[in-house]
């Protein structure tokens, strides 16, 4: 039975939620008026876009894409009413609002916690299904009794940025069961989910999810959380087979160099280990840069003070970790880098302060 949680109070009935209670931080009353909303037949709601597929615009989800939604991530994961949820993320946004969706749908219980960096630390139990972002993730594998109930999860999806791959690795060491999610506003959350282990991620769409590439080899895709209707992303990748893919970056990041065709993520990832080695903590990015003989020449842009040092030894253990071709010409060291009002980096803009 649909139970939700929040410290001592429960609510359980749409007459639950009629009350917002002055007290209460604003994340629960916003899991509150959504609850309420829903139990009360709203059939339509409000909600911005990330801007992953384009400028950030606010568009209206139905309640059947919510609903199939949840029921292809329930067919996937095959869970039930006795499914135990954690809702930590924030409900003001589409991925903590359809955790709230699921326990209504899935018909089972889900307990609200503050959207926190380590949101296990002082749970008692640990939950069946759960939806963290990375940050979550790596603070949670930082405290032992937090990561013991991450190992105690049956089901963790992990999205809102990709994983890098110190967090992967992290991952597979202490033998934690989770899933890259890949998905829009637009599909109302994830259509793909790539279960975390070594080699490159494999996403499998969920049951039915149609997709496709453009002349661009960039995915598209259809289903009944997109009402229907194809939605074109600007995201490369290689088909596998009918049911799987792999994703190789955006279209708008591809450098061609002398007529290879480079990818900046895939290259960030096997770059990661060497530039943190120097450079820890530090954001980056790869990017093309104009060139009269290359056409566009591979470079790095990293966020720190400007050290001739640190860059030479950059570069000695960036030509021991990737192939001649994937080092780039130039490392440009920049105290700032320009970011979205989201917080992530703007590479565009960034790269036009060069």
């Amino acid at each position: 039975m649909f139970q939700l949680t929040f410290g001592t109070h429960k609510f359980q009935q749409k007459e639950d939620f009629e009350l917002i209670i002055n007290d209460f931080p604003d994340f629960a009353n916003a899991a509150i008026r959504f609850c309420h909303e829903w139990l009360s037949g709203e059939n339509n709601f409000t909600q911005q876009t990330s801007g992953s597929t384009g400028t950030p615009k606010n568009i209206e989800i139905s309640r059947a894409q919510m609903i199939a939604s949840s029921k292809a991530t329930q067919a996937f994961f095959q869970t039930d009413e006795n499914t135990n949820l954690l809702c930590c993320l924030d409900p003001s946004y589409i991925a903590g609002k359809m955790m709230l969706v699921r326990a209504m749908v899935w018909n089972c219980s889900i307990h609200l916690t503050e959207p926190k960096s380590n949101p296990l630390l002082k749970l008692s139990t640990s939950p069946d299904f759960i939806a963290m972002v990375p940050l979550q993730v790596e603070a949670c594998l930082q405290e032992k009794v937090s990561l013991d109930k991450l190992k105690a999860i049956k089901h963790l999806i992990i999205g809102g940025a990709a994983i890098s791959s110190h967090l992967k690795s992290l991952l597979i060491a202490n033998d934690i069961q989770a899933y890259q999610t890949y998905g829009m506003t637009e599909t109302v959350s994830h259509i793909a989910l790539a279960k975390i282990d070594s080699g490159l991620l494999t996403y499998k769409v969920l049951p039915g999810v149609e997709f496709g590439v453009d002349e661009r080899n960039a995915l598209w895709v259809k289903s009944a959380s997109s009402k229907n209707k194809l939605v074109q992303t600007n995201d490369l990748v290689e088909l596998l087979d009918k049911n799987s893919f792999l994703w190789l970056g955006r279209v708008d990041f591809v450098i061609n160099s002398g007529g290879l065709k480079l990818h900046p993520e895939l290259l960030e990832s096997k770059a990661e280990s060497a530039i943190q080695r120097i450079f820890p903590h530090s954001a980056f990015f790869f990017f093309g840069k104009k060139d009269k003989k290359l056409g566009h020449k591979l470079c790095l842009a990293i966020e720190a003070a400007d050290s001739q040092e640190k860059e030479g030894k950059l570069f000695e253990f960036l030509r021991l970790n990737l192939a001649k071709y994937e080092v780039p010409k130039n490392i440009f060291l920049i105290s700032e880098f320009i970011r979205t009002d989201s917080g992530k980096v703007n590479r565009l803009k960034t790269i036009e302060k060069l």
